[in-house]
């Protein structure tokens, strides 16, 4: 039986095994985990289906392959390979209708063909250009995703495969013009070769980039060029915050051991508020979907959340029915598992939230993350001289929060209501609370 590199995401196109479980020889049960995976979001441990024998190690550790790839055989018990059925052969002209009569040819006519859903495998849905070129030459999907990121016209190449056809091995062999001539996001500019030689070759360390790292770099670049950007910014008061999230720790009921059963962060509480500033301003609650906007009905709020080689926004959904220590405790779960977070788990959502303060920072404008309309950057607490309603000056505990906004959903006085709305559940917590 093949194991095959599973599909971890809709847009997700390959993985990278970090970590083989078990070696070449090694018995295998239903529920053993067999490997460990990488892609651009998250890790995973891939757990065996069958019983058997790990006759084959096909893919390393560290090594990447393409989503459905074949990275390793499970044999029967007695170490010998199960031969896999013979697909349907399909002729250069079949069309893609007729895929699924390849799938079945196997199968008695009029029984119908149950698919395991272990061994299915979903291609991913994005586009790297058509199946056939104008003149009749055909491209495997290998080929036609690997030309795309590296920027390769296919019309100038020759294909080495049976009647022409394009593999992955002509890619590798075609003049490079994308990842050593082009910038990660395919756009103009200087190679990578003309960047090192403005460098001594001993003062600097090549570091790979890692799909995590490409993805955060592709998502953004991509953000900043289509979206329209524009930015709104506000100083908040936070003494009555910091004076009830104090209460509220101090009231925390202790367990058996005597410490506290949960411990309150101000980033909690500016969660629920976004949520609730959401509900309270819902023409802002709602994403850029190409050729129209949809509108949300619950506020399902991305956090960002630092992480190795990059970063990662899970969500937490209907923020604005949880109290402040449920969302808390949602948050230490899912920044604790950050790297191994579900698809479900990251993807969607209506707004974010991204806070710097704990690192000293004063103020930021966040970048906008696809694809939601808003993103709220959150900088460090201060003690600032302010003036009071009597004309008096006197110190006050502030934070600077700036709104991002895509001018394509939320244009300026519907960011401004919301960044107010925002501001007035922080400056007045006991609001969110009822």
């Amino acid at each position: 039986m093949n194991i095959l590199m599973p599909q971890l995401g809709e847009t997700v196109a390959e993985g990278k095994i970090t970590k083989w479980f078990k070696s070449a020889g090694d018995p295998v049960q239903p529920g053993e985990n067999l490997f460990e995976i990488e892609t651009d979001k998250v890790s995973m441990e891939v757990p065996a289906t069958e019983a058997g024998v790990l006759s084959e190690i096909r893919v390393r550790e560290g090594e990447v392959a393409p989503v459905g790839a074949v990275v390793g055989v499970i044999g029967d018990a007695t170490g010998a390979a199960v031969a896999p059925a013979k697909p349907a052969p399909v002729t250069p002209a079949a069309s893609i209708r007729s895929a699924p009569a390849a799938i079945s040819a196997d199968a008695p006519p009029g029984r119908p063909v149950t698919l395991d859903p272990f061994f299915e495998v979903r291609t991913p849905e994005r586009n790297f250009g058509p199946a056939r070129l104008a003149g009749g030459v055909t491209i495997t999907p290998l080929a036609r995703r690997l030309a795309a990121e590296a920027g390769i016209d296919l019309s100038h190449l020759r294909g080495s495969g049976p009647h022409g056809r394009i593999v992955a091995r002509d890619i590798e062999n075609a003049p490079q013009t994308g990842p050593s001539a082009r910038p990660a996001a395919g756009l103009p500019g200087p190679t990578a070769d003309q960047i090192k030689s403005l460098y001594d070759p001993a003062s600097y360390e090549e570091v790979p980039l890692d799909g995590m790292r490409r993805t955060v770099a592709a998502r953004l670049l991509q953000a900043k060029q289509t979206i329209p950007h524009f930015y709104l910014t506000a100083d908040i008061e936070i003494d009555r915050l910091k004076e009830l999230r104090a209460d509220a720790n101090g009231s925390a009921p202790q367990d058996r051991d005597g410490n506290p059963t949960f411990k309150l962060s101000l980033n909690d509480f500016l969660i629920r508020a976004l949520a609730l500033a959401l509900q309270r301003v819902p023409a802002a609650n709602a994403v850029w979907a190409s050729d129209r906007i949809l509108r949300f009905a619950r506020s399902d709020i991305g956090v960002a959340v630092a992480v190795d080689g990059g970063l990662i926004t899970p969500i937490i959904r209907a923020a604005e029915t949880k109290s402040v220590s449920a969302i808390s405790a949602e948050m230490k779960d899912l920044s604790a598992r950050a790297k191994k977070l579900k698809p479900a788990e990251y993807q969607g959502g209506s707004a974010a939230i991204s806070n710097l303060g704990m690192y000293g920072v004063r103020e930021f404008a966040a970048i906008i993350n696809p694809p939601h309309a808003t993103i709220l950057a959150i900088g460090a607490a201060r003690r600032q001289a302010v003036e009071k309603q009597d004309g008096g000056v006197a110190f006050a505990s502030m934070l600077t929060a700036t709104l991002s906004c895509d001018h394509r959903v939320v244009d300026g006085a519907l960011g401004a209501q919301l960044l107010a709305a925002f501001k007035g559940y922080v400056e007045r917590p006991v609001t969110a609370l009822v």
